[in-house]
Formats: structure tokens, C-alpha cells, sequence
């Protein structure tokens, strides 16, 4: 039994495709409507399913053109799109069913059976796993420096594998110790939602994560962006939390915040603790905005965002959180930035051993921030 799926995310068509053919189905996909419609007088499927949300035609649109060429076709929608009357409308067309996303796998799979039947030589064995096909397509940017013995390969390998729509990219910023052949064996099995940018050189954090998101938004599938710390301080749980925020909102950016709040796990050494209070005021004085902890490692953005913050080098290794910030003010002013900016407060952050910010450091970034201070005045 042949089925073609049609949406313009890879991420989401790979998933897709995947877990029909582990099954038993025989499966074409292609990337926007058009390139559907091509497919299918060839191809000839049992069903078809396809997005809503796609360039150059609607996805109204390509059913209409498909159930020209065969009014009995049965399609089904799987789409983030939620609006009542473009779902009254598909029905109206002669869709069958309209998946909303994020919508499990497995779900996806017993409407299919349930619509056309199983395939006629289905695979039993198949594992059955919790995996959830996201709204949106999310790339995320994680920074390594020598981090072979922190790096928890099978938390990442987990995350990508349940999450289809996430795309996990390591950039090794120029390890001398074996980070680059770990992240390979991470990668390893995950080709399609797991890569890995090498910089030869060591640049510092701040140029990793630029060098990361820019390589990110080359690809234009994904609707957000952002970045996150190898070692995990902020977990997955935390992260999809800024995504579902930024997803139901019209904020540029989502920041996540480790200030102390009831029911969270925020740990941090007391003397850190002290510096940090202290590195925030500076920051919150040299930004004119009311933001506590612009220095945690977990933000989602726009891509939009992404091109006008990221295009040009940071001024420091550390401060590029503060500087995004700065850029952003720059741009539209502080009030209306401030506006664009959502500071989340994370349910759970520890302090992860082994951290490369010493306190030594810590005391080098309050003069940094007076060259920032003096940079952007």
C-alpha cells in the first residue's frame, strides 16, 4: 500500500516516512505542493498526507488539484495550522481526517490503518516508542569545548529521536581533547536530526553559538532557533517550555531565567551566587531593561531575529547574551526590545561540575561589560 506525504519541513517528512516504512508501507515524499502534485499522478498513492502550511501553494490548494485528478483519494492533514475554517474548509474538499499537531507517531499511524487498512505485509516487531511530531520545525545550537567527559550522549540521542521537528547542532569549537569523536558517536544512527559543525579553531562561546545559528539558517525549515549548554544545566523539559511560549506568542525572543522561584531547582555555589547577583545589576543598569539573568545558556528565537542579531562578530567571548540583548534595544529602541523579550523563569537548573567559567572569570567580565558598556553607548 503506497502513501505520499507532502510537507516543506524535511524533519517532519523524514519522521514520517520513516515510521510508515518501518511498518510495512510504501512511501514518496515531497517538499511543497507542486512537487505533491507531480508525485502523485506517477506514483499513483493509496492515501495521501500532507501540511497545510506550505510556500507557493496552500495546502487548500493542493487538495483541491489532487481530488481533481482523483475525487476518491482519501487525504488526511497533519498541520500545526489550527484555524477552524481552513479545517471546515479542508473537510468541505474532502478530507478525511485533520491531525493537529504536535500529534505522536504512533497516533498518526493507527488513523492511517484506520482509513486504508494495514499494509498487506506488516512488520510486527516494530518497537513501539513514544515519539511526538512537534507544531514547529526547532534548530538548536549546543556549543562543546573540550566537554568529552560531560557530554550525556544518550540524553541527546533520546530527546532527538522522541521529538521529531528538533534538530540538535554540536558545534566542536576547536577541542584538543576527544569532544569531536564523541559527538560523531552521538551523531552516529541520528544522521537526520543530529549534526555537527567543527571550527578548527577555538573562538570562544559567543562565536560558536553565532557560527552555529548561521549555519542553522541557511536551512529555512526550521521556525525557531536557539541555543543551549552541553552540559545540560538547562534539560530538555525546561527548553520545549521556551518553545511553547515563543509559539504562542509574538515575542522575538524567549530567554530562560534562573532566578530562584517556589517549586524550582535552581542550585548555585554561594560565592557564585554573590558575583552573579552582582554581574546582573551591572547588566540591568548598562541595558536600561528590567531583565534579572540575561546569562542563561537557553534562548529561542525567530529567525527573522536570528539574521539582524547574529550576522556580525560579538565584541567579547562570554558577554554575546548581553550584547544580543543590546543589539536588540539598538534596533528597536529599549521599550519596544523589552517588549519583544520574554525572560522565562526554568523550573530546574544546577550547576554543572567541571563548569569553564572560573571565578577568576567571573571577576574579568565586570570589566568587560564597562568595554561593552563604552562599545554600544
Amino acid at each position: 500500500m503506497k502513501i505520499l506525504a507532502i510537507d516543506d519541513q524535511q524533519l517532519i517528512l523524514l519522521s514520517v516516512q520513516r515510521k510508515l516504512k518501518e511498518i510495512g508501507y510504501l512511501v514518496k515524499t515531497a517538499s511543497s505542493g507542486k512537487e505533491g502534485i507531480e508525485i502523485f499522478k506517477e506514483f499513483k498513492p493509496s492515501l495521501v498526507i500532507m501540511d497545510m502550511n506550505m510556500p507557493e501553494m496552500t495546502g487548500l490548494e493542493v487538495i483541491d488539484q489532487l481530488k481533481e485528478i482523483d475525487k476518491n483519494i482519501p487525504i488526511m492533514v497533519m498541520s500545526g495550522n489550527n484555524d477552524e475554517n481552513v479545517i471546515l474548509n479542508g473537510f468541505e474538499l474532502g478530507i478525511v481526517d485533520y491531525m493537529k499537531k504536535p500529534i505522536g507517531l504512533d497516533e498518526m499511524v493507527a488513523r492511517v490503518k484506520r482509513t486504508i487498512g494495514p499494509p498487506i505485509l506488516e512488520k510486527r516487531s516494530v518497537k513501539k516508542e513514544t515519539q511526538l511530531i512537534q507544531k514547529h520545525c526547532v534548530g538548536v545550537v549546543i556549543p562543546c569545548y573540550n566537554e568529552e567527559d560531560r557530554l550525556s550522549g544518550k540524553e541527546f540521542q533520546d530527546f532527538a529521536r522522541r521529538h521529531p521537528g528538533y534538530h540538535l547542532c554540536f558545534v566542536n569549537d576547536g577541542s584538543t581533547d576527544n569532544t569531536l569523536h564523541v559527538l560523531e558517536e552521538i551523531r552516529k544512527g541520528n544522521e537526520d536530526s543530529i549534526s555537527v559543525y567543527n571550527c578548527k579553531q577555538n573562538g570562544g562561546k559567543a562565536e560558536a553559538v553565532r557560527q552555529g545559528i548561521l549555519h542553522l539558517a541557511k536551512d529555512g525549515q526550521f521556525d525557531y532557533m536557539g541555543y543551549l549548554d552541553a552540559d545540560l544545566s538547562t534539560d530538555f523539559t525546561d527548553f520545549d517550555e521556551l518553545v511553547r511560549t515563543i509559539e504562542g506568542s509574538k515575542f522575538d525572543i524567549v530567554s530562560g531565567s534562573r532566578i530562584s522561584r517556589m517549586g524550582a531547582d535552581i542550585t548555585k555555589e554561594s560565592a557564585r551566587k554573590i558575583i552573579s547577583k552582582t554581574i546582573n545589576l551591572i547588566i540591568q543598569k548598562i541595558l536600561g531593561m528590567p531583565f534579572k539573568d540575561t546569562q542563561c545558556g537557553a534562548k529561542v528565537m525567530r529567525p527573522s531575529t536570528v539574521v539582524s542579531v547574529f550576522e556580525k562578530s560579538f565584541k567579547t567571548r562570554w558577554l554575546f547574551d548581553v550584547e544580543i540583548f543590546i543589539r536588540m534595544g539598538k534596533m528597536y529602541g529599549r521599550e519596544k526590545a523589552t517588549s519583544l523579550i520574554c525572560e522565562q523563569p526554568l523550573k530546574r537548573w544546577i550547576h554543572a561540575d567541571g563548569s569553564k567559567l572560573s571565578m577568576k572569570d567571573s571577576i574579568k567580565i565586570i570589566w568587560q561589560l564597562g568595554q561593552l558598556s563604552l562599545k554600544y553607548r
